[in-house]
Formats: structure tokens, sequence, C-alpha cells
């Protein structure tokens, strides 16, 4: 006989182990499934070097599902977002504008932490849970989902049954395409590099976006390092350019790096492997299917710009609580105010990024001439820009 859950999730990445944790920190009986355990310690293969900044609104869905408090010491708070535009053959700044959270808020814009930590806090907490329920070394084959029930078969040949199968497992998402719902993709042509350095220059909590051609160039607060500051960086750049970057050398490596960000911060050294992967956009059709809710990359890709992708996969999860609180879990109600709420607000920032990452990628005088004033003027005109740091916080 198939074992019964209330909901089954798909994917243990970052938000497959935060649906587990809110839901199972909630009441529900979850069953989290993932074909390879996360990897939780810094310096292994595997490790995820990318950061994560968790914006304001994404603070209460982790202390819902009972890992902020463990978070929170070891975090660094982002309390002003600095945009740089520099000339693209000198590397001279043309222009700088800070945006500051106390413009809005007494708190800071969000708090910044390295992925492999949070999948570390992430995974007590599950096993902190017992109606929650973590399997590694698997993976869902196929799902059948009926009227009252959806039934999924998994790898290992067991079949569990739930009333909720919620998709969390990647942007090649088995279940949306079980479940038959398409997706609309952009390829930009980039690839980002993401990795931890030191440097000698304090960001004193300032994460610094450096536009000159390429894609941007972003340096994100972390706790010191042996003894020194440390920021993490993402840079998008052309894919020829990025695959050679990825090839060099150490030491060759962090002179270009260094001279990309134009030396704010002193000589930049290694303080991690690199990583590389593609960028795209990529938006599901529906979010939504009989008994499936489609979440995170499963339901929605974006270049990693204004700390977008993760705090909207937050927002989906504390969407669906909501709904899960107000109709039967699972059923057609729940489901269908779930994918009409999330995807108006998801196509929206996904346009906007990709409009940013267009402007920051283009190489053309007049454009960057455009991008510099544009940065002025947000900037400068007080309620466009408090208006934009609501918006992008997720604030209404």
């Amino acid at each position: 006989m198939s074992e019964t859950f209330d909901i089954i999730v798909a994917g243990g990445g970052v938000a497959g182990l935060t649906a587990a944790a809110l839901f199972g920190s909630n009441g529900y009986s979850v069953l989290c499934v993932d074909p390879t355990a996360p990897v939780t310690e810094r310096d292994v293969d595997g490790t995820d070097l990318r950061s994560t900044a968790f914006l304001q609104p994404s603070v209460h869905i982790l202390e819902r599902a009972g890992v902020w408090q463990a978070l929170t010491a070891q975090s660094t708070p982002l309390e002003v977002m600095r945009i740089v535009d520099a000339d693209a053959e000198t590397g001279e700044v043309q222009t700088s504008r800070d945006f500051e959270a106390s413009d809005i808020s007494e708190m800071p814009f969000g708090w910044n932490l390295p992925n492999w930590l949070i999948r570390r806090e992430l995974v007590a907490r599950l096993e902190a849970l017992g109606n929650v329920d973590f399997r590694t070394g698997i993976s869902v084959s196929r799902h059948l989902a009926r009227s009252t029930e959806a039934r999924v078969w998994l790898s290992d040949g067991t079949s569990v049954q739930a009333d909720l199968l919620i998709a969390a497992d990647g942007r090649n998402s088995i279940i949306r395409e079980g479940a038959g719902i398409g997706v609309k993709t952009r390829r930009y042509g980039q690839k980002a590099l993401a990795f931890a350095v030191t440097h000698p220059i304090p960001h004193f909590n300032v994460s610094t976006e450096i536009h000159r051609s390429g894609g941007p160039f972003t340096l994100v607060p972390l706790p010191d390092h042996d003894g020194k500051p440390s920021s993490a960086i993402v840079w998008m750049e052309d894919s020829t350019e990025a695959q050679s970057l990825m090839a060099l050398e150490t030491e060759a490596f962090e002179a270009k790096m260094s001279e990309r960000s134009c030396h704010l911060f002193g000589p930049l050294s290694l303080a991690s492997r690199r990583s590389i992967w593609p960028i795209i956009s990529q938006t599901a059709d529906r979010f939504a299917a009989r008994r499936v809710a489609l979440i995170a990359e499963a339901a929605h890709v974006v270049p990693p710009i204004g700390a977008q992708g993760l705090n909207m996969s937050l927002a989906d999860l504390d969407t669906l609580l909501q709904l899960s609180q107000k109709h039967p879990l699972g059923s057609e109600e729940m489901l269908t105010a779930y994918d009409r709420r999330r995807r108006l607000d998801v196509k929206a920032r996904v346009a906007g990024i990709d409009l940013l990452n267009r402007t920051s990628q283009g190489a053309h005088p007049w454009l960057r001439q455009l991008r510099r004033q544009g940065i002025g003027l947000i900037h400068d005109t007080v309620p466009i820009r408090k208006g934009l740091m609501h918006l992008g916080l997720g604030i209404r």
C-alpha cells in the first residue's frame, strides 16, 4: 500500500528544502525527495558557491519555516545598494549612486548568506521535524493527478500519494513536463561566474553592482573570511568571454576581476572555487495543474539581478501557504488562485529584469549614456527612487 502524505516536494534545492520546512512547520506531513544529497560544506566538490540575499518580505517566510533564527546570526545585512556605471574601455567610473535602506525602512534591504550554509540550516530544520521525511538519492519518475490526490512514482520503485505535489525540480522540471505545461525561454548569450573573494577595502555592508558591458559585476557582502573583508561575486559576461575567464589560472583571473571591479575594493583575491552557469529567463505557461503547483525555477528563471530569483520563489511558497489555509489543500480552487496571483507578479518582474539585463549587456555608446542618465534620474527623483525600492523588495 502506498504511503500517504499531505504534500510531496520534488526537489531538494534551497526552494524545495524551504517548502518542506515551511509546510512541515505549519503542521502538514511532507515528503521531500531529491536525486542528490545537498552539499552543506563550503570547500568541497559540488558546493553551491553563490549567495542569496533574503529581502525583507522573505524573512517572515523563513521565520514560519523555523529556520530564520539559525540563519540571521550568520548573515550579513545589506544596508546600501550601490549602482556604478563605468567606461567599458578604461574602467573609469562615470556614475555612482547609493540606494539606502534607511530611505524606506528601519531595516536593511536584506541579509546575505552563502547558499551552502542556507542548505545546512534547512537540512538541520528538516531533521528536527518529525512530520517531514527527506529522502536523497531518489527522484520523481512520473505522477498521475486525480481529482482526490496525486499519485507519484519514485525512482526507487515505490509509489506515494498526497493532496498536493510541489514541483521544485528546477528549470528542466519533470513534473512540469508530465503536467503538459510549456515554457517560454529567452537566451542572452551570457554566462555567470560565481565565487567568493577577499579584499583589503571593507564593504561596509554595501552591495555594489558595476555596469560596463557584457552584464553586471556584482559584489555582495559576506562575513569576513580568514580575517579579511569578503564578498560573494556574480560576474555576468558574454558566453565566450566567460568561458575564457573560467579557464584562466588564479593569478591571471584575479588580475582580470580586480580590473573589472574598477579597483573599488583594492586587489581582489579568490577565496573559493569558481563556478559557471548559463543565463536565461524562462516562464512557465501556467504555474499549476491538477494537484500540482510549480515553484521556483520550475515556474520561473531570471538572470541574477536585483536579488529577485530565490525571493520570488519564497513568495511562491508564501502564497501557497496562505491559500492552503483558505481552500482544501491541492484543490482546484486553491491552485487556480495560486496560478492567477503568482503568474501576474512573476511576468512583471521577469520583464523588468530582462530590460535591466539587456541594458547592462549593451555595448553601444548611446546605450551606455542612456543607462548612466537613467541611473541618475531614478536615484535623484525621490518618489521614483522610493517607489522602485519598494517594488524591488516586493513591499506594497
